[in-house]
C-alpha cells in the first residue's frame, strides 16, 4: 500500500489532518461555553473575560508550545509522550517518570473524552424533541464505535477529511453570522479582559478550569503525528484555528445578547444555528464528536502498545485491522474503554456535569510533556535562554490551569485522577519489577561453552531435540549468555542440534525500525542473532526469523538439511524450535518488605499479560517455554537443626 509522504506538504496530507488530528481540539466549542457559564448569571465581564482568555489560551497553549515547539520534537517524524520519551530514555533515567505519569492520565482522559463530545452533541435534540432519550442514544453510539474498532477505519477513513472540513466550515460560518451581530466582543482581543475577569469577577480565578477545555486535544494533536506530518498539521491549523475564533467570538456575541440570564434560557452553541438547519448541525455534530473519538480511542491504542515495547506495560494481544501504516488494534483496551465510557455516561448523565470533570487529569499530562520538551531542549543543546523560557512559562500556565480545574476535583475529577493513579502504579510495579528480575540475572561467557556446544551437536549418542535448537535471550552482546540458557542445554536431558540460534530482540528508539544483525560464533552450529524493532513495531519472530534464515541460507552463510520435504516445498526451512524462558518467583526468597510487594505484584501481572509465546508472535507449535525459578535474595542462613536420637 503507498504511503502518505509526511515530510512534506500536500492537499491530501492536511485533509487527512483535518481528519484524525484536530477531532478533540475541533468539537470543544460544543460544551466549552457550558463549563465556564454553568450555573452562573451571564455578565459582560465573564463572557468577554472568557473568550479573551479562550484566544490567549489557544495561542500560547495550542499554537506556541505543541503547533510550533513541541512538534519539532519528532521521533523520526513520530509524536506523543512515549516517543518523546523514547528520544531522551538514554540520556536521563529518571525521565521514566514524568514518561509514565503523562501518558497514564492521558488515557485516563480518554474515557471521559468520548462521552462529553458525543453527548453534547446528541443533546442539541433537546431543542428539537423536549425529552429525546439522551443517554440511550449516546450510549448506543459508543457500543456501536468500540465494536466497529476491530475492522478498522481503512474503509471509512477516507470520509473523515471531509467530513470535518464540512464541521469546521459549519461552525466557521454560524460564529461569523453571529459575531456579525455584534462585533464589539473583538475587544476581548486584548489580555486585559482576561486579566479583568480573574482578578474582578467574583471566583473569575476558577472560570479558567472551563477556558482549559478549548485546549483538551493539543496534546493528541501531537501523539498523532506521525499518521501526516507536521507541516501539515501546522498548515491545517491555521484554518482550524480561525473556524474555532470565529465559532467561540459568534457563541461570546450570542451570550452578550443574554447577559442576566442563565444557559437555561440559550444554548451557547446550538443557539448559533438557524432553526431550519438545526437538524441537519445535529447531525454534522454528532459525526464530528464520532470522528474525534475514533481519533481518540486509535490513538489510546496507540499509546499502549508504545508502553508495552518500552517495558512499562504488562503484554497485550495486538492485532493489525487494515494494511495502514501504525494503524494497530487492542482488544483489551477497546473493551475496557468501551465499558469505561459507558461508565462514564451512567455516571455523569449529562455533558454539564462531565464537564465539571473534564480536563483536570490532562493538565497533568501537558505538565508532564512541557518537563519532557525542556529535558530534550536541553540534550539537543538548544539556547538555555529558550530552553529556561518555554519550562518557566509553561509550567507557570499550566500549573495555573491544574490548580483552577482542581475545583473540579469533587464534582468527578477525583475518577479520571483515580484512574490515572491507578495506571501509573501498574506502570511502576511493571517497570520496577522487571528490573529487579533482571538485576539477579547472571551471564556466562558463550566462548567458553562453544567447545562443548560442538561436542553435544556431533554427539550421536544423544538423541536429538531438534535440528536448530532457537533460545530466545536477553543478552545483548554475543559474547555473553544466560546461565540459565546453559543450564537448560546441558541439563538433566541434553538437548542436542544440529544448530544452536541465540536470538535478542531489541526495541530501538527510532518508531519504525527493523533491522538484525548476524554473528556467526561456529559456521553451521553456533549464531547469534539481534533483532532490532521500533517501539511501534509489534514483534512476530515467526515470520522475522523466517526472514533471516532465507537470507543467510540465499547469501550461503549457513547451509540447511537437504530432505525430500524441502524438495516438495522450497519453503520448509527444516526443523526449528523456539524455546522461551520464564521466570517465576522462588520460595527461596527473603526479601525486603517493599520488594516482597514489587515482586509479588509483578508476577501476579505476568500471568495476567498475555504468554511470552503470543508476545513474541511464536506459534505455539514449535515452541516450549521452561520455567525458571528466581532467585532475587536467599536466605542469609536456615537454622535447621538434627534431631539427636
Amino acid at each position: 500500500m503507498k504511503e502518505l509522504n509526511i515530510k512534506k506538504i500536500s492537499f491530501a496530507g492536511v485533509l487527512i489532518a483535518l481528519g484524525i488530528v484536530f477531532g478533540d481540539l475541533g468539537t470543544s466549542p460544543l460544551y466549552t461555553y457550558k463549563a465556564i457559564i454553568g450555573d452562573r448569571t451571564i455578565s459582560e465581564i465573564l463572557i468577554l473575560g472568557s473568550v479573551s482568555a479562550i484566544f490567549w489560551t489557544l495561542t500560547f497553549q495550542t499554537t506556541i508550545k505543541y503547533v510550533l515547539v513541541t512538534m519539532r520534537a519528532d521521533n523520526n517524524g513520530e509524536g506523543g509522550i512515549f516517543s518523546l520519551y523514547a528520544l531522551i530514555r538514554k540520556k536521563g533515567k529518571w525521565m521514566i517518570w514524568p514518561a509514565i505519569i503523562g501518558g497514564s492520565f492521558m488515557i485516563a482522559d480518554s474515557l471521559i473524552t468520548p462521552p462529553i463530545s458525543v453527548t453534547s452533541a446528541i443533546e442539541g435534540l433537546k431543542d428539537v424533541t423536549p425529552g429525546v432519550p439522551i443517554l440511550p442514544i449516546t450510549i448506543g453510539i459508543l457500543i456501536a464505535l468500540f465494536v466497529f474498532q476491530q475492522r478498522g477505519t481503512g474503509s471509512i477513513g477516507k470520509f473523515f477529511g471531509p467530513a470535518m472540513v464540512l464541521w469546521f466550515g459549519m461552525i466557521a460560518v454560524l460564529g461569523f453570522n453571529n459575531l456579525l451581530k455584534d462585533v464589539s466582543v473583538l475587544r476581548a482581543l486584548n489580555p486585559m479582559y482576561a486579566a479583568r475577569m480573574v482578578t474582578q469577577y467574583p471566583g473569575g480565578f476558577w472560570v479558567l478550569g472551563g477556558v482549559f477545555l478549548c485546549t483538551t486535544g493539543a496534546e493528541a494533536l501531537y501523539a498523532d503525528m506521525g499518521h501526516v506530518g507536521r507541516l501539515n498539521i501546522q498548515i491545517a491549523w491555521i484554518f482550524i484555528k480561525i473556524s474555532l475564533l470565529l465559532c467561540y467570538f459568534g457563541e461570546a456575541a450570542l451570550l452578550e445578547s443574554h447577559i442576566g440570564q442563565t444557559l437555561n434560557n440559550v444554548d451557547a452553541f446550538y443557539g448559533l444555528v438557524p432553526h431550519w438547519f438545526l437538524i441537519p448541525s445535529i447531525a454534522i455534530s454528532t459525526f464530528a464528536t464520532i470522528i474525534a473519538s475514533q481519533a481518540l480511542i486509535s490513538g489510546t491504542y496507540t499509546l499502549f502498545n508504545e508502553a508495552i515495547r518500552l517495558n512499562i506495560w504488562p503484554k497485550l494481544r495486538t492485532k493489525f485491522p487494515t494494511d495502514l501504516r501504525g494503524q494497530i488494534y487492542v482488544p483489551t483496551i477497546n473493551w475496557f474503554m468501551m465499558f469505561g465510557c459507558i461508565g462514564m455516561v451512567l455516571y455523569f448523565r449529562e455533558s454539564s456535569n462531565m464537564e465539571a470533570a473534564f480536563g483536570l487529569s490532562v493538565t497533568v499530562t501537558m505538565l508532564m510533556t512541557t518537563i519532557l520538551l525542556s529535558y530534550y531542549l536541553y540534550t539537543r543543546k538548544s539556547s538555555r535562554i529558550f530552553t529556561a523560557i518555554i519550562l518557566i512559562v509553561y509550567l507557570w500556565i499550566e500549573f495555573t490551569f491544574l490548580i483552577a480545574n482542581l475545583k473540579k476535583f469533587t464534582h468527578g475529577g477525583w475518577l479520571t485522577l483515580l484512574i490515572g493513579s491507578i495506571l501509573v502504579f501498574i506502570m511502576y510495579i511493571w517497570n520496577s519489577g522487571r528490573k529487579l528480575k533482571g538485576k539477579y540475572k547472571k551471564y556466562l561467557s558463550l566462548e567458553k561453552y562453544v567447545p562443548v556446544l560442538q561436542q553435544l551437536s556431533n554427539d550421536k549418542s544423544i538423541p536429538k531435540y531438534a535440528t536448530h535448537l532457537v533460545y530466545l535471550t536477553i543478552a545483548e552482546k554475543p559474547t555473553l549468555i544466560e546461565q540459565r540458557i546453559i543450564e537448560s542445554i546441558f541439563g538433566r536431558m541434553p538437548k542436542r542440534a544440529d544448530l544452536y540460534w541465540f536470538l535478542h530482540v531489541d526495541v530501538d528508539d527510532s518508531p519504525y525500525t527493523m533491522t538484525y544483525s548476524t554473528k556467526i560464533i561456529v559456521p553451521d552450529e553456533v549464531i547469534y542473532v539481534k533483532i532490532k524493532l521500533g517501539f511501534r513495531i509489534v514483534p512476530r519472530i515467526n515470520l522475522l526469523f523466517k526472514k533471516i534464515v532465507t537470507d543467510l541460507e540465499k547469501n550461503k552463510e549457513i547451509a540447511l538439511e537437504k530432505n525430500i520435504y524441502r524438495s516438495i516445498d522450497k519453503d520448509t526451512l527444516g526443523d526449528f524450535r523456539f524455546v522461551v524462558m520464564k521466570s517465576f518467583l522462588s520460595f527461596d526468597n527473603e526479601l525486603p518488605f517493599w520488594k516482597n510487594i514489587v515482586m509479588h505484584l509483578y508476577f501476579i501481572l505476568d500471568k495476567l499479560s498475555l504468554p511470552d509465546p503470543e508476545a513474541f508472535g511464536l506459534d505455539y507449535n514449535n515452541v516450549e517455554v521452561e520455567r525458571v525459578p528466581l532467585i532475587v535474595q536467599a536466605p542469609q542462613e536456615i537454622n535447621l537443626k538434627r534431631e539427636t536420637e
